[in-house]
């Protein structure tokens, strides 16, 4: 395959789909709010953290337990998850147990890594 084969060399717009496609183009804060949810998950540590509340709500300790790191470290990452919004959590007494933020947070997470095991 040549290095060029995927340039392409015509001149011809295609009206239609152009148009269509500007006129389906989101406000350019959610390109910006995406660009940050997809840094936010850029980071391997905060996965792993995703790995373990996609399958149970976890507090602290289990999580640090479960990824052998410190609860600072754990605790400092899921601050960022949570500003975020892709992690939220509930109080226990004194424990606190974190989850996924919902749904959409859950399957896109899910399907990336059927993504990536299915390459």
């Amino acid at each position: 395959m040549s290095k060029n084969e995927f340039i392409c060399d015509c001149n011809v717009i295609h009206k239609d789909v152009v148009e269509n496609t500007i006129k389906s183009m989101p406000k350019e804060y959610t390109f910006s709010k995406l660009a940050e949810f997809f840094k936010i998950l850029g980071d391997t540590t905060r996965v792993k953290i995703l790995f373990t509340l996609d399958k149970n709500e976890m507090c602290v300790c289990d999580i640090a337990n479960v990824l052998g790191m410190s609860k600072s470290s754990i605790s400092h990452q899921l601050g960022t998850l949570r500003r975020s919004g892709i992690v939220k959590c509930r109080k226990v007494g004194k424990e606190v147990f974190y989850m996924l933020d919902d749904e959409h947070v859950q399957q896109v997470f899910e399907i990336g890594v059927e993504h990536i095991e299915h390459k």
